[in-house]
């Protein structure tokens, strides 16, 4: 049974990291750029989203240590020098935890309204899509609290702190290694505050 909730939890992960790249591709197509939509990634297909290691590999290893999907899924590539709106790159990488932000409220809902089987997926749902709302706002390149910061950097600042590298992922793991101990108290902090905002709204 044990092993039935762990593989439950990494196809909730893939739904939502895929729903949250989507909101990404969605979003610049809306402010202009194309190039998500001409590299196929404007779809909730998760083929066209899912990374071996990010998808599969580190949500198992996280399931099993730790009882919490998380991982992530390709990044949507896009052009900023085609966005149409002076805070295009913010409003692009707010997309991704917004989109989970809705997701959770949304499980929260279900947590709550549901018989025993929705109400794991509801709660399990509802704890991934914090985590990874919360991991994705941490300034850290290439999460997107720090595309969500750049406007705010000097340009020389800003294209260095921003340029990608495969020295990243390793980073963003490390990152994740040191941030857990106090990403996990904020998470289940949240989800309760959304669970109280569900509770209040079904009455």
């Amino acid at each position: 049974m044990e092993l039935i909730l762990s593989f439950a939890s990494i196809a909730i992960l893939i739904a939502s990291v895929v729903v949250h790249e989507f909101a990404h591709a969605w979003t610049a197509d809306k402010l202009g750029d194309k190039t998500a939509r001409y590299a196929g990634r404007l779809t909730l297909n998760p083929v066209a989203h899912l990374d071996p290691v990010g998808s599969f590999l580190v949500p198992l290893i996280m399931v099993l240590t730790t009882g919490i999907g998380f991982g992530w899924a390709k990044p949507v590539p896009y052009n900023p020098y085609n966005i149409r709106h002076k805070y295009g790159d913010t409003l692009v990488a707010l997309a991704g935890p917004v989109s989970n932000l809705i997701l959770a409220f949304l499980a929260a809902l279900i947590s709550l309204s549901s018989n025993s089987t929705l109400a794991f997926i509801g709660q399990s749902a509802l704890i991934i899509n914090v985590a990874l709302m919360l991991f994705n706002l941490i300034p850290v390149p290439p999460l997107d609290g720090s595309k969500i910061i750049s406007p705010l950097l000097p340009y020389s600042v800003r294209h260095r702190f921003l340029m990608p590298g495969p020295e990243q992922i390793v980073f963003v793991g490390i990152v994740l290694l040191v941030i857990w101990p106090i990403l996990s108290p904020a998470v289940s902090t949240v989800a309760t505050f959304f669970l109280k905002i569900a509770g209040s709204l079904i009455g």
